[in-house]
This record gives C-alpha cells, sequence and structure tokens, in this order.
C-alpha cells in the first residue's frame, strides 16, 4: 500500500520540481542511488521498470526507503499495463509512471487512490488522460517536443500540470528553458547519473548534482 496519498506526492514532486528516474538490477546500487538523491533534497523518485524481476529489486528498496528515507515518495515508471501496475502498487508504489496512456492503469490506480503520470505527446492525449483522473501528465519525449510545445499547450490548457520526461538535463540553462515554458517538474535520468560515477559508487557526486540542479530549479520557479 502507498504511504503517501496523491495528494502528497503532488505535493513534493511541485515543491521540487524533479523526479530522479533511475534502474538497476543490483538492489545495493539502486539503495545508494536513492540515498544519494534523498540526500540531496529529493522527495520523489522513480524506478523504472526496465528489466528481468524488477519488481523484486522495487520491492527490496521500498523497505530500504520507508526506514531510511521516510520522506521519500517511490513510484515505478515505464508501467505500460494495468497489471504491472497492480504488481507495483502491491509493493508499495507510492505513484505510477508510464511512457504512454493507458485507461486501463488509471482505472487500477484511481481505485486505490494512487497518483498516475501517463506519457502524452499531443493536446488531445494530454486531454483523455485528464479526463481519466491524471492530475499530473508527463509530457514524452521532452527532446522532441521542447519548451515551446509546454508553452503551447499551457495556453488553452492553463490548468495542466505537465512534467517533462527526456531531453532534460541538470544544467542551468536546460533547466531555466523547461520552468520558464511553464512545466510543474522534470524527470531526469542518465544525464544525473553518469555510469561512470555509478560504477565507481561515487554517491557524493550524485548528491551534490541534486543539489544543484534543485537550486537551479528553484532559481527558475522564481
Amino acid at each position: 500500500m502507498a504511504k503517501f496519498d496523491k495528494i502528497q506526492v503532488m505535493t513534493k514532486i511541485g515543491s521540487t520540481g524533479m523526479v530522479p528516474v533511475f534502474y538497476n538490477k543490483d538492489v545495493e546500487v539502486a539503495k545508494n542511488v536513492i540515498k544519494a538523491c534523498y540526500d540531496g533534497g529529493v522527495r520523489a523518485f522513480e524506478f523504472t521498470n526496465r528489466g528481468d524481476f524488477a519488481h523484486e529489486v522495487f520491492a527490496a528498496v521500498m523497505k530500504f526507503v520507508r526506514a531510511e528515507c521516510p520522506d521519500m515518495a517511490l513510484g515505478a515508471g515505464t508501467v505500460l499495463d494495468a497489471p504491472t501496475a497492480v504488481l507495483y502498487m502491491q509493493c508499495g508504489a507510492d505513484f505510477i509512471v508510464s511512457p504512454n496512456f493507458n485507461p486501463d492503469v488509471a482505472k487500477v490506480c484511481n481505485r486505490r487512490g494512487v497518483s498516475y503520470s501517463p506519457g502524452c505527446g499531443s493536446v488531445s492525449e494530454i486531454g483523455f488522460a485528464q479526463e481519466a483522473g491524471a492530475d499530473l501528465v508527463k509530457i514524452f519525449p521532452g527532446d522532441v517536443l521542447g519548451p515551446r510545445f509546454i508553452k503551447d499547450v499551457l495556453g488553452p490548457l492553463p490548468w495542466s500540470k505537465l512534467m517533462v520526461t527526456g531531453g532534460v538535463a541538470p544544467e542551468k540553462e536546460n533547466l531555466e528553458g523547461w520552468f520558464k515554458a511553464g512545466v510543474f517538474s522534470v524527470g531526469m535520468g542518465s544525464k544525473l547519473f553518469p555510469k561512470d560515477k555509478v560504477a565507481a559508487g561515487d554517491w557524493g557526486y550524485v548528491t551534490e548534482k541534486c543539489r544543484e540542479a534543485l537550486s537551479f530549479i528553484a532559481d527558475a520557479k522564481k
């Protein structure tokens, strides 16, 4: 069962403006990355469903997060169908993220009061997702759509809360571009966790990179 409800998850994501996105089959690596992000100020983290037995890694990591990172909302990403969403919710997922919009996923998430952020790439998709109860819509792929897409969508749909993923980097100019366009938050993956840093176990680098990115976001939101 989720520890945090929809409102709490939205508050965490909105207050920081950033959701790190990560997957590793090694439980200890995943724990260290999440703890490093937590120490850097992150309060919502997406663990992606990318490998065999990923849900088992997620379950082990969730137990660690509940004990060591008590204010962290841990969600599951790359969830493509309702059965997978239920599987992760059984493991305690606080929110569900998808690269696409699936009405069946929306139904099972709404039934359990769990936040669902589907990936959308058009105004019609965003509208359908909102009708299905998606409070926070993921804009994907961000590097294809760009900040101008965000700005143009918010013209006719100003109530929309949008989280862009893809094409986001922990750099001042990049983050300013997205937040000045009006995003509610950004999802950030590989550029926040360089492979060489993860391989070397340089968790201090991850912590500092998160602090720096969150600082850039805070300035861009002023």
